[in-house]
């Protein structure tokens, strides 16, 4: 049998290959979604002839899902498609069988054990009534399958990939006010980037940042911050999963797809001035979901002493009030790497050049704070200079 083909098959005059030659035009997947499955497959995930590849779908994903099955086994890969039904997914939880739904089949876990690759997409669809829920009872089935579904792939090396898409939602549409095709598009348009481009500049900036002692960021829209990174290494996210690097937390056996930004701890004692967003933000966790917009963050003598948000500022005050020590000095600073988003929801701080800067816990980053507490404002089109020299103006790193 010859080897399988690993270019992507081209379509004369379209845009957006790939299809196979002969096939029939389909529009689902579309060849904007093949195209990014096939890229994600070969430049991200780099699966290789023979490895199992298990892609876990929701109704909402069917069609990006079926172009990533179809991608691997063009490489030569094993796929198995895991499907979880959305409808399905509600009768259990209207019959109050939510915990059943983290207790993973045996079938399962033996595929997880068995599999070189995963790739997940976010699911159920119906996020509105998702976070309708509660937490408690999110934690009730989630809890069941976490810790153990990590372990378990931290020990056989897997790799894989959380696809962004699954966000997506005609729920998150309505409460967020943005375009679902917009936002679609951007997302799959972003997964045709070349992540070693981007690991290349952050690993630029990474070194840059080395015995970097404060970090000036300013902006025309009022923003003048002056805050001190922490003498731990920088961490480049650009899309590859890190599975066994200790460079990384634990998690990271699974990359965020598509991906893009440096992430650094900061000085706990050490913030000075104002920053002004002009991008969302939201929490760290998943879930949930709260967007702000609007903020404002002022520091003196290394602690937050008042914020503001146009939107999004009565959640952000009631948890903040109920953060542990720590949760008024500065966490993280992250700089966007990915030349290919441009104000996508969730995303924005992977913007090239933006800056997202974060009160909070640091310690998943190697830093000295351990508030249960984060929160975070996120500025596109600042300058950026570390002990006085400019890395990053209007946008670009320099």
């Amino acid at each position: 049998m010859p080897p399988p083909d690993r270019s992507a098959p081209e379509v004369a005059g379209h845009k957006y290959g790939p299809l196979f030659v002969g096939a029939s035009m389909s529009e689902s997947p579309s060849p904007l979604e093949r195209a990014a499955a096939h890229n994600l497959v070969s430049k991200y995930l780099r699966v290789q002839p023979d490895e199992n590849v298990i892609v876990e779908a929701w109704t909402h994903t069917l069609s990006m899902s079926s172009a990533m099955v179809d991608e691997v086994r063009r490489a030569g890969g094993r796929a198995f498609l895991a499907y979880e039904d959305d409808d399905a997914w509600w009768r259990a939880v209207e019959r109050k069988q939510a915990k059943p739904l983290g207790r993973l089949s045996d079938p399962e876990w033996a595929a997880i054990a068995a599999a070189d690759v995963y790739v997940q997409f976010w699911g159920p669809s119906d996020s509105a009534r998702l976070e309708k829920l509660g937490e408690e009872k999110m934690f009730e089935w989630g809890d069941a399958w976490f810790d153990r579904w990590y372990k378990l792939a931290r020990s056989t090396g897997l790799r894989g990939g959380r696809m962004a898409l699954g966000w997506v939602t005609d729920t998150r549409v309505r409460q967020w006010g943005v375009s679902k095709s917009r936002w679609r598009r951007s997302l799959l348009e972003a997964c045709l980037g070349d992540p070693e481009e981007i690991r290349r500049s952050g690993q630029r900036l990474a070194r840059a940042l080395r015995g970097t002692k404060k970090v000036r960021i300013t902006h025309p829209n009022g923003t003048d911050l002056e805050v001190g990174a922490a003498r731990v290494p920088a961490r480049v996210y650009e899309g590859y999963p890190h599975p066994k690097d200790r460079a990384y937390n634990e998690f990271d056996m699974l990359g965020n797809l598509p991906d893009g930004w440096l992430r650094c701890a900061l000085d706990a004692q050490t913030a000075e001035g104002t920053i002004v967003a002009n991008r969302r933000s939201y929490d760290e966790v998943w879930f949930p979901w709260t967007v702000y917009t609007g903020g404002v963050f002022e520091f003196s003598a290394g602690q937050l002493t008042s914020f503001s948000f146009e939107g999004g500022e009565a959640e952000f005050r009631q948890k903040y009030g109920r953060g542990s020590p720590g949760r008024d000095r500065t966490g993280s600073l992250a700089i966007g790497l990915n030349p290919r988003l441009r104000n996508v929801p969730y995303l924005e701080d992977r913007e090239l050049g933006a800056v997202q800067v974060a009160v909070g816990r640091n310690t998943y980053l190697g830093g000295t704070n351990p508030s249960d507490f984060n929160g975070s404002l996120c500025l596109a089109g600042s300058e950026i200079s570390l002990d006085g020299t400019p890395v990053v103006r209007a946008g670009k790193l320099l």
